[in-house]
């Protein structure tokens, strides 16, 4: 039995079905196990309540954090849920997901101090959990405006702004193209951060509050315009994100067994069996962000023998956390660094390898030194970033001004057309591509199009 398990795992090529079907179950079980009532209120003891609180300040909703952690410290969270959701609706998934540890719990006085923040993120999650769980909705719909806007995306962007302008008595339709909501709660996060089907439970707790339709498979410049919504309402935000995902720019990337880390990750959280997503004995994973950790240890998690992060810098410069880091090691991932790819090697149309050239820094320039190493796998996914798509904007683009190739805002979330705002990824301004900022962005753009109708009533 242990042989043909063994045998099962070692196939070699690109396989479902590695590991027992138990192990599926546990490999993806919750990353950071919820506190208990207990052991919320013992962590929510060990802070100082600052005055002048510099976790707040690196949040970038500015949550009241030491107000929350006080009133959960009280035996209220709910009353914790309500200042969390005041600033950040997707306060539940930002506490799943969001690298606490450079943002808040870096800024805690208790890491300067010793090393051990506060457990601000599973705090957040302990209260907004409560609140979900109680089905509790904390704030009613102003009386009906009249007006209508629409919002382009169904992601964390999308979804602040909906409900900040629904709160206000607007009338909000979300046009989203894919199938379900979320953007990249839904698709684009390891299955371990997000489990039970969250991201699809805190869209129907975000839209409860009413006034939001969401309408599925439309998509912006395919089935309909950006000048037809803006003449069928009065104001839109766009909140796409990026749909593009940048290229290797190495001979061979066209492969069998290449594809992108992004696409992966969402055909793993939309699976309902496991077992049935294929992955490689050798897997190598080009590129140093959350992404690319992300793919590599889920790689792991679905029995890859061997899983490689080969990023063109050195640790400093990886835009993954160092806790990230930390933990795809643990799960067995190598990360290689000052290594970008050169060529697939590929043999009887599949892919058996990735040469790398090793790189290093020129007169602060990065160029490759010309060495190389081959690295072996029959898959490879890259994950070296996104990019805006700008033809959805459907020949707005002289209209719509584009910065570095994204969206161009001010600070309002204002673009160049009339009654158009935008948000998220999609900007050029994107605060990093964290589902928190886009959540700031959605909801201040939100702000900014309330104040616009009700000052002289037309955006």
């Amino acid at each position: 039995m242990a042989q043909s398990q063994h045998g099962g795992q070692h196939r070699e090529g690109i396989a479902a079905g590695r590991l027992a079907p138990p192990q599926y179950a546990d490999n993806f079980s919750d990353l950071h196990p919820p506190l208990d009532r207990h052991e919320a209120v013992v962590e929510a003891d060990r802070c100082y309540f600052c005055y002048d609180a510099p976790c707040m300040q690196a949040c970038p909703t500015e949550i009241d954090i030491p107000m929350f952690i006080r009133q959960i410290s009280t035996g209220n969270p709910l009353g914790a849920a309500r200042t969390i959701f005041d600033q950040n609706i997707l306060g539940g998934m930002c506490a799943r997901v969001c690298p606490t540890e450079t943002l808040c719990e870096e800024a805690c006085v208790r890491e300067a101090a010793e090393g051990k923040p506060v457990q601000i993120g599973r705090l957040q999650r302990y209260a907004t959990d409560a609140a979900m769980a109680a089905r509790k909705q904390f704030y009613e719909r102003a009386a009906p405006t009249g007006k209508r806007i629409a919002v382009v995306g169904a992601g964390p962007a999308g979804l602040a702004c909906a409900h900040r302008l629904a709160v206000h008595g607007h009338d909000v339709t979300i046009f989203e193209a894919r199938p379900k909501p979320g953007g990249l709660n839904e698709y684009g996060i390891a299955a371990y951060k997000a489990t039970d089907d969250f991201a699809a439970a805190e869209v129907d707790y975000v839209t409860e509050i009413g006034g939001i339709a969401i309408d599925y498979d439309k998509a912006l410049g395919r089935d309909f315009s950006l000048a037809e919504l803006s003449a069928g309402h009065d104001a839109v935000f766009l909140g796409m994100g990026l749909a593009g995902v940048n290229a290797l720019r190495a001979d061979g990337e066209a492969a069998q067994g290449v594809g992108n880390a992004v696409d992966f990750i969402a055909e793993l959280r939309q699976a309902r069996d496991l077992a049935s997503i294929p992955v490689g004995r050798r897997v190598v994973v080009v590129g140093g962000g959350m992404t690319a950790i992300d793919a590599a240890i889920q790689s792991k998690l679905l029995g890859a023998e061997e899983v490689t992060i080969c990023y063109r810098r050195g640790k400093e410069q990886m835009n993954a956390s160092g806790m990230e880091q930390d933990l795809a090691s643990s799960k067995g991932v190598l990360i290689r660094h000052w290594l970008q790819p050169w060529r697939v090697l590929v043999e009887d149309g599949r892919t058996i390898g990735v040469e790398m050239e090793y790189t290093e820094l020129r007169d602060g320039r990065l160029a490759g030194t010309g060495e190389t190493v081959i690295i072996g796998a029959d898959q490879v996914f890259k994950a070296i970033g996104q990019s805006f798509d700008a033809a959805p904007l459907n020949g707005s683009g002289d209209v719509v001004a584009l910065e570095g190739g994204r969206v161009r805002v001010d600070g309002e979330g204002r673009t160049s057309m009339a009654k158009v705002w935008a948000g998220g990824d999609c900007v050029a301004d994107a605060r990093e591509d964290l589902t928190v900022a886009a959540v700031a962005a959605g909801r201040d753009a939100a702000e900014s199009i309330h104040r616009a109708l009700t000052s002289n009533g037309r955006a």
